[in-house]
């Protein structure tokens, strides 16, 4: 592999941080590592940001079996506290959990994504489903949906003809019963109509054309009636979807907002382009689509990272490397017939006893199912242990859902789990190497 002159890679050069993963706990643990100047490598498959809704939870529902929902997500923490949870929330104080989301969310809002929260409350969001999802941030595109289930107010959800991921009659019909003031609209897209099936990744291209905003407001503005509001799916553009949307809301004199949609998604779109773009002006070395294939050790403690991809390869060598590779989608664990496994570091697994111990037997079990607990143990300073609780290397430190004790979708604290373990371990490695430095300048 050849790696790109402009970042004056050295072959020799010996970088701070390793960030396996590219999901939002790897670009997380890039963006707190390079903010706090170290020189720091990422590899990882493109795309795992791409599976994000643009929705960024810290915890709604626990306990998992009681489906308890939290409009405090920090009464949820403190709950989990009091009983004992191992939880990876639990090894974080909540002052830097939420240290973590505002340098999180600073970082977005300078980049052109600003989200929106309330500090001590979980919003309520409409889905593509026409369900309400509890979550701690949203991308301002979405705000105005907020203040408008919240107030019940008239308000139009509109689809186009061939989105099949989206149907605003679902919307509208499943939210009847408490919100009847909402309307549904089928139309088709501009520039697209007779169109057996449309994607949304089009739709958003295409809305970054005025005279496609401009026709599509012609096709709703006389179907408003009484709406004080106006919902589509999320496809409002890609790069410049502040402005998509300020235009509409003034071509249709309504507040206009997005409503999430299964993935891949368009805001997951929009937050691959914020990081792949932003990260490395901040002297990440980026690298785009290439796999770690193999890890080995260096006399002095640094890992040496083979990676692949394109059939070529070369070796890293860093200091720490932060895991962040996700599960079973993201292949950060794989199985087999005997259990699951962690294919790079062969690293020890909480894991069900056997495989059929791995699901309940009934599908929908309100508790989830034991697999969706397993992962990597690790230590108060996020680094993978053995069984008996010691650190496995002083340097390998794990972040996001590969870690044991968490069931991120049962839970609803996927990105909050990804961001403030991101956080720790970057923490944790400074901490560890300064102490490092000292006794070797000693």
């Amino acid at each position: 592999m050849t790696l790109p002159k402009s970042h004056n890679y050295d072959p020799t050069h010996v970088f701070d941080v390793m960030v396996i993963g590219s999901g939002i706990a790897g670009m997380a643990a890039s963006l707190f590592a390079v903010n706090r100047k170290l020189s720091t490598v990422q590899a990882g498959s493109v795309g795992g940001t791409l599976f994000t809704s643009g929705l960024f939870d810290l915890i709604s529902v626990y306990p998992v079996g009681e489906k308890k929902l939290w409009e405090n997500p920090w009464e949820a923490l403190d709950a989990m506290r009091r009983d004992g949870s191992r939880h990876p929330y639990n090894r974080i104080s909540k002052e830097d959990i939420q240290v973590s989301f505002d340098e999180m969310i600073s970082f977005l809002g300078a980049s052109g994504m600003k989200l929106r929260f309330d500090q001590n409350r979980n919003l309520k969001v409409i889905t593509s489903m026409g369900t309400i999802k509890y979550t701690y941030c949203v991308p301002d595109s979405m705000w105005p949906g907020v203040e408008a289930y919240e107030t019940k107010a008239p308000c139009l959800i509109v689809d186009f003809n061939g989105l099949k991921e989206f149907s605003a009659r679902q919307v509208a019909t499943t939210l009847r019963e408490e919100w009847p003031a909402l309307r549904s609209l089928r139309v088709a897209f501009p520039g697209m109509a007779g169109r057996d099936e449309v994607f949304a990744a089009h739709l958003a291209q295409a809305l970054e054309l005025s005279e496609t905003r401009i026709a599509l407001a012609r096709m709703v503005k006389p179907e408003l009636g009484d709406a004080r509001f106006v919902g589509l799916p999320a496809v409002l553009g890609i790069k410049r979807t502040q402005t998509i949307i300020a235009h509409l809301g003034r071509l249709l004199g309504v507040p206009v907002f997005e409503i999430p949609m299964m993935p891949a998604s368009v805001p997951g779109f929009r937050l691959k382009e914020i990081f792949d773009s932003e990260l490395p002006q901040k002297g990440l070395l980026r690298l785009i689509d290439k796999r770690v294939m193999s890890v080995n050790r260096a006399e002095n403690g640094n890992f040496l990272l083979n990676i692949g991809g394109n059939n070529e390869s070369q070796v890293i060598q860093a200091r720490s490397v932060i895991l962040a590779t996700g599960r079973f989608m993201g292949k950060g664990l794989l199985s087999d017939r005997q259990g699951i496994f962690e294919p790079l570091f062969n690293l020890p697994l909480h894991q069900p006893d056997n495989r059929t111990a791995w699901h309940h037997e009934r599908f929908l079990h309100p508790a989830g199912h034991p697999i969706n607990s397993a992962g990597v143990d690790v230590d108060d300073s996020f680094r993978p242990v053995d069984a008996e609780g010691r650190p496995i290397y002083d340097n390998l430190f794990a972040a996001g859902t590969i870690l044991a004790h968490q069931d991120w979708m049962r839970m609803k604290c996927g990105s909050g789990l990804a961001i403030a373990t991101a956080y720790a371990a970057v923490t944790a490695f400074i901490e560890n190497f300064m102490k490092q430095s000292t006794r070797e300048s000693a």
